[in-house]
């Protein structure tokens, strides 16, 4: 028997799906919106961009900005009791509304 692969994106056949009429990529006014320090955005994964794409335990968890690196952002997240930092492309961050 062959051991089973345990990849990067293992277990996201339905997580990392858009639906039939969400299809292609994202439009362009979600890669150019100004984003600040100190704003709070929620991490909502692109499956249609490879690059830049957090790992899927992130996928829905709000974070805060707290610089950029190149095109990405470097966000800082809770996770459990441990606070965790990203870096993320914008195509798969969105702006939090309060």
């Amino acid at each position: 028997m062959v051991k089973h692969s345990v990849g990067y994106r293992s277990r996201t056949r339905k997580l990392l799906r858009k639906n039939v009429r969400e299809k292609g990529l994202a439009p362009l006014s979600r890669i150019i919106y100004p984003y600040k320090e100190g704003d709070k955005v929620s991490i909502v994964i692109d499956p249609s961009v490879h690059k830049g794409m957090p790992h899927r335990r992130y996928h829905g968890k709000v974070g805060t900005i707290i610089g950029r690196r190149g095109r990405a952002y470097i966000i800082k997240v809770n996770l459990g009791e441990k606070e965790k930092t990203l870096i993320v492309r914008p195509q798969h961050i969105r702006p939090l509304i309060t």
